[in-house]
């Protein structure tokens, strides 16, 4: 039952440096009672293909002491023994989610070139690229949103050109687009408004919009003072006519606010000038 599951231990288990890898081999070997033909470039190659994976460790180095070479091997030699696997990457488990979260906040940190790193490592693991733009296109809302109102259109379009192209050449666009997300001016301020005013939405119930707001098609509904003083915007010289749009019942309220980057500080001028009309 649950409650048994909570008391079970959880073990993390990390990935290997180059020292831990080498003690794993030296155990073997002295277990075995043999020695690797290999220089000592190669050596070092082999721990780096390990990846930090004891177990794909111990795998390669059956694979060499099997292969009854009769000199010690170079780097080239090992590589075409061996075969250079993916790194370490399991769609479906914990790196799936670790990788694309570093994506993520690379792209939002505006780090392009770790961005490029982790979009890299995921590809070359195997990722589903379909994935990877979704992803993309989600910063470009949440992270970017009107601070450059282009980042959607960059990321669909990079989606789109790589379900044209597909594998490989298709993913250069994803890169373009992860690094343009990267290096585009920053701001959830959308993001923070919209779920804000979900939140009031769902506080303020059924409160009916300001009758000048709603049309009358029917003489009842032009009785009952529905569309009575509406002011066409289009109308005024400025076009704007400042009039509210909250329910009656409800104070104005602010919940966007933009950011002072990238276009959203011409948004900001722009309610600027709209709030002071309002007011007069």
């Amino acid at each position: 039952n649950s409650a048994l599951l909570s008391r079970c231990p959880v073990f993390i288990l990390n990935r290997l440096d180059e020292a831990a890898l080498d003690k794993i081999v030296q155990r073997a070997l002295v277990t075995l009672d043999k020695k690797l033909p290999l220089t000592s470039d190669a050596h070092h190659m082999l721990l780096s293909l390990a990846d930090g994976d004891g177990r794909y460790l111990l795998v390669m180095v059956e694979a060499i002491l099997g292969a009854n070479v009769k000199h010690d091997l170079t780097p080239e030699m090992l590589e075409e023994l061996v075969q250079q696997r993916a790194p370490l990457y399991d769609k479906n488990q914990e790196a799936h989610y670790n990788l694309i979260s570093a994506l993520h906040k690379s792209v939002r940190g505006s780090d392009v070139d770790a961005a490029l790193y982790w979009l890299a490592r995921m590809l070359a693991g195997g990722e589903d690229p379909h994935f990877i733009a979704r992803r993309v296109l989600r910063m470009a809302n949440e992270d970017i949103g009107l601070a450059d109102p282009q980042a959607v259109a960059v990321a669909l379009s990079a989606w789109q050109t790589y379900e044209r192209l597909g594998s490989p050449e298709g993913e250069l666009a994803i890169a373009q687009a992860v690094a343009y997300m990267a290096t585009a001016p920053k701001s959830n301020a959308i993001y923070t408004a919209y779920k804000a005013v979900m939140r009031r939405a769902r506080e303020t119930g059924s409160l009916m919009p300001p009758p000048h707001a709603v049309n009358a098609p029917t003489k009842l509904m032009k009785n009952a003072g529905y569309a009575k003083g509406y002011q066409y915007d289009h109308d005024n010289a400025e076009g704007y006519s400042g009039q509210n749009y909250f329910p009656l019942d409800m104070p104005r309220e602010v919940y966007y606010e933009p950011v002072e980057r990238g276009f959203e500080r011409e948004i900001q001028k722009r309610l600027a000038y709209f709030a002071g009309k309002r007011q007069k």
